[in-house]
């Protein structure tokens, strides 16, 4: 596994950000580039809270905003505060939804 860092990429007034939120940047655990998407968009897709678990909702993943290379980029980082070795999983960043996302 490597670490990976999704930042956004397009600017504020951007008009994808009106049907998708910026969650900011984010740290991900993950296979590769696309898995480090995967991953950060299938966390958010579960912070909705509602008992789903990956892959259920795949409409939330496909229209999450880190699938999208003009949304987000992804870099491969080192860095000694994270460890390679483990489970994909976000690292850091703040995926919570609330219906004010929606």
């Amino acid at each position: 596994m490597h670490i990976y860092r999704l930042y956004p990429v397009a600017g504020r007034g951007t008009s994808n950000w009106d049907i998708a939120a910026n969650r900011g940047e984010v740290v991900v655990r993950a296979r590769t580039t696309g898995d480090a998407r995967l991953v950060a968009a299938e966390a958010e897709a579960r912070s909705a809270g509602d008992g789903r678990h990956e892959n259920d909702d795949v409409y939330s993943v496909r229209s999450s905003a880190f699938t999208d290379e003009k949304m987000y980029g992804v870099q491969r980082i080192e860095t000694p505060q994270y460890a390679e070795d483990g489970d994909r999983m976000v690292l850091s960043g703040d995926l919570s939804v609330s219906f004010d996302d929606r």
